[in-house]
């Protein structure tokens, strides 16, 4: 088997691989990045919450009209904003701490989701919402990654400044011009989007991984925002491409294979990565004296 068998002819042979690869590259390009913003802020675990707080909705929108992309889709999007907002006023008004509010919430969302799947549905059913269906992608499924990306990047150039600086000191925005809550609950609502978006391929369990298993890579090998938003995107794609073609010559789940391509890729950013990394630290540290 050659090479050209190996890594371009499933994507030349196959229209689902060529759509589950045009699916994950929508969701990197919109969702990496918010990754890395999560990744600053270290709200890295709200963003796996925020995956479980769509799928109580989804669930609905399953029982109401079955697996409907428009139905789950806003559900997803009620559920989830409504979650982030709750979440918020709990932390703001309580001495709990956001990441603590949002961890409540999702517990509850993941068991009231799984229920109501289950009340209707079968277990593939369930195992389509929670695990996705990225090599089943149609059309308006594409339709709708790609135009959650693009909304995402057009947001992002808009409040890119802004959003750095509630990254270093959440409470500047608010003491010079008020705007901080603002972009605050604009970059949770982007959070959501994607989330949302993304659980059409990679279900609501795995659709996290991919946000931030390539954003945390991107740490390890570059130093501006800018610059891990950018790599993040690359690792995305990489983990992506790999973890599809494991599922296909292998034979097994596309969803679990992307993010453990996307882990893989960690592990080695942690490893050799230019910026911190146990290699880098390896040769900066200064030899014994003899």
């Amino acid at each position: 088997m050659s090479l050209y068998d190996i890594v371009l002819g499933p994507f030349a042979d196959y229209a689902f691989m060529r759509r589950a690869l045009v699916g994950c590259l929508a969701l990197c390009l919109g969702a990496c990045p918010l990754g890395v913003v999560l990744v600053l802020r270290r709200m890295s675990l709200v963003g796996d919450a925020m995956a479980h707080a769509i799928l109580p909705g989804a669930a609905v929108g399953f029982l109401v009209a079955g697996f409907s992309l428009f139905a789950m889709t806003l559900g997803g999007i009620l559920t989830g904003l409504a979650v982030a907002f709750l979440a918020g006023l709990v932390s703001r008004f309580t001495t709990l701490r956001e990441d603590a509010s949002f961890a409540a919430f999702y517990l509850f969302s993941l068991g009231l989701g799984v229920l109501l799947v289950s009340v209707r549905g079968s277990n593939i059913d369930l195992l389509h919402v929670l695990f996705g269906t990225v090599l089943g992608l149609d059309d308006a499924a594409l339709f709708l990654m790609a135009t959650i990306a693009s909304l995402t990047l057009a947001a992002l150039a808009l409040i890119y400044r802004p959003l750095v600086v509630e990254c270093l000191d959440p409470g500047f925005l608010r003491a010079v011009g008020g705007w901080g809550g603002v972009v605050h609950m604009g970059f949770v609502a982007l959070v959501v989007l994607n989330l949302v978006g993304g659980f059409q391929a990679l279900g609501t369990l795995m659709v996290v991984g991919i946000m931030m298993l390539p954003a945390t890579a991107a740490r390890f090998w570059a130093t501006s925002v800018g610059g891990q938003m950018a790599v993040a995107v690359f690792c995305g794609l990489v983990s992506s491409g790999i973890g599809l073609l494991v599922s296909y010559h292998l034979n097994l789940p596309a969803s679990p294979a992307i993010i453990l391509s996307a882990s893989a890729l960690y592990a080695v950013s942690v490893l050799i990565g230019r910026v911190d990394s146990l290699a880098s630290r390896v040769v900066k540290s200064p030899s014994p004296a003899g």
